[in-house]
């Protein structure tokens, strides 16, 4: 048998090491506890938090939560897109992140007879939503900026000589 003293011994080590441990887990969580997380779930996308800058972009970023790039990638999308294609692209993924319809009354839903039901969604159907908002909210800027730089350009160009038929 041991002896009581290494018994002891023992104990008082496992304790020490116990003790340190919790010290430093204390130490770490009093830390995080000081800094925001940055990869965190649930935290702001990268391009959200940076879009600090008062543009029409960044507006329309920080408003949408979601960057251009995020829409047209969540949308499979390239920029400059016809928007046929990118409504094409929302309404496959929305049906395909929807609810099934509910089955028609006498149909079996249990047995060797019913169909599995497809997954869905309702955080991708909300993001697909929110892509084409951000999408369609930035080529309404970009028209409102077109239109704009039209009038300017029309109301900025010389007026044209008069124009005599006969001479005086």
């Amino acid at each position: 048998m041991a002896s009581p003293r290494v018994l002891i011994q023992i104990l008082v080590t496992g304790t020490k090491i116990l003790g340190k441990a919790f010290l430093e887990a204390g130490r770490q969580a009093a830390k995080n506890a000081r800094t925001p997380a940055q990869g965190a779930i649930g935290s702001d996308v990268a391009g959200v938090r940076n879009a600090t800058t008062g543009s029409i972009t960044d507006r329309l970023t920080r408003e949408h939560r979601m960057t251009l790039e995020e829409a047209h990638l969540i949308l499979n999308v390239k920029r400059g897109e016809e928007m046929e294609k990118i409504l094409n692209n929302y309404e496959h993924l929305f049906k395909a992140n929807s609810p099934p319809p509910p089955p028609p009354k006498g149909t079996p839903t249990s047995g060797s007879r019913a169909k599995a039901t497809p997954a869905h969604s309702h955080y991708l159907q909300s993001k697909v939503i929110r892509a084409r908002e951000r999408i369609e909210a930035e080529l309404e800027v970009a028209s409102e900026t077109e239109k704009v730089a039209e009038s300017e350009s029309a109301s900025s160009s010389p007026p044209s000589p008069p124009q005599s038929g006969s001479p005086s």
